[in-house]
């Protein structure tokens, strides 16, 4: 294993599975470590007790329009189903 950067060791997938017991002992003391595949970083390793990183806010969302927006527009050919179905029915009858 070698150290990629100050987050973390690099170690391979290869590793974490040859080594799991050994990773996750050093994960128990403390140790973190950067999960890669084919040496693309694909993951972290952390204790659980590690502090969430924080996440910096560029600016805060905002819900402008969607669904609730939207209004269904009635017209008088809007009529209920009981309706449509007792005209159907009347030459029956």
């Amino acid at each position: 294993m070698s150290i990629s950067d100050p987050q973390g060791e690099s170690l391979s997938q290869r590793e974490l599975r040859n080594e799991s017991g050994r990773v996750l002992r050093a994960v128990s003391e403390g140790h973190s470590f950067v999960l890669t595949n084919r040496g693309t970083p694909v993951g972290r390793i952390v204790p659980l007790d590690a502090p969430a990183p924080t996440l910096p806010i560029a600016r805060p969302a905002r819900r402008v329009g969607g669904w609730a927006a939207l209004s269904p527009e009635r017209s008088e050919a809007d009529r209920p189903m009981t309706q449509i179905i007792d005209e159907l029915r009347e030459d029956r009858v």
